[in-house]
């Protein structure tokens, strides 16, 4: 079977196929936008408003899944328990649930009716269709690829220089920080930044749990969806403006996934 640089040639013609039906819709896109009307489209006030919501927003869940995302990677790739394996499908589960489920488990939780939302009522607290409701739905997201990265990451590390540290008198806390952590950084980051991408396109969750009020919870990709039924050409312009965000973030994720870019 005739190869092209070891490959079968059978799969790299499929795999032209793959990418064409990804990198389409893309060009259909650029087809479509206004180009003299593109700057005064990308930084109108609501769309300015939208992005810079979305950029906040997305940054403070990544921080809290780096808060949360770490210590559970860790639990699950370094620990052994009874019910392991339910809590690991558990705490994936937001990858393969969809968003507007996610949004209204967030709403029946943090709602005013909600399972905590009498308790956050009484301190005078009112989470959801705030910017905090657009941070928890964004986190809740976000947060299993942090974790999933990670744990692929530690197991494939194994312990073995956490065993030696802690043969030399190491705590465990030391362990962590001089000797785990940079272990794994190079996953650590493009977790990160696989969770920040994730955060910044989550709309399900978000318009469920969040609504939509310009300023407070419409990030942008809400702001597309609402655009799209009034001003189509707003839509489009703001669609490439977040594809070409999302291109950087990819090609960042990309960079910290290669561990040849932390060697001295």
């Amino acid at each position: 079977m005739k190869t092209l640089g070891g490959v079968p040639r059978w799969v790299v013609v499929i795999a032209c196929v793959g990418a064409a039906f990804i990198l389409l819709p893309l060009v259909a896109i650029i087809s479509r936008v206004n180009w003299s009307q593109f700057i005064p489209l990308i930084t109108s006030q609501e769309s300015v408003a939208a992005l810079v919501l979305s950029l906040k927003t997305a940054g403070i869940s990544t921080l809290l899944c780096l808060v949360f995302g770490v210590p559970v990677a860790l639990v699950l790739a370094r620990t052994r328990f009874p019910g392991q394996r339910v809590v690991r499908a558990l705490v994936l589960l937001p990858l393969v649930l969809p968003p507007v489920v996610a949004g209204i488990a967030l709403l029946y939780t943090f709602g005013r009716q909600g399972l905590l939302g009498s308790t956050f009522t009484f301190l005078g607290i009112q989470i959801a269709f705030s910017t905090t409701a657009v941070i928890l739905a964004e986190t809740f997201v976000a947060i299993p690829f942090l974790i999933l990265s990670l744990e692929g990451a530690l197991r494939t590390a194994g312990s073995k220089y956490e065993v030696v540290a802690a043969t030399l008198g190491a705590s465990p806390t030391v362990v962590l920080w001089r000797v785990t952590l940079p272990l794994i950084a190079p996953a650590l980051i493009s977790g990160a930044i696989l969770s920040f991408a994730r955060a910044l396109g989550e709309f399900g969750a978000t318009i469920t749990f969040a609504g939509s009020l310009q300023g407070v919870t419409q990030t942008l990709p809400l702001d597309i969806y609402l655009q799209l039924e009034t001003n189509p050409d707003a839509a489009v312009a703001m669609s490439l403006v977040l594809v070409a965000v999302s291109i950087i973030v990819v090609g960042l994720a990309h960079r910290g996934a290669n561990p040849e870019l932390f060697r001295p």
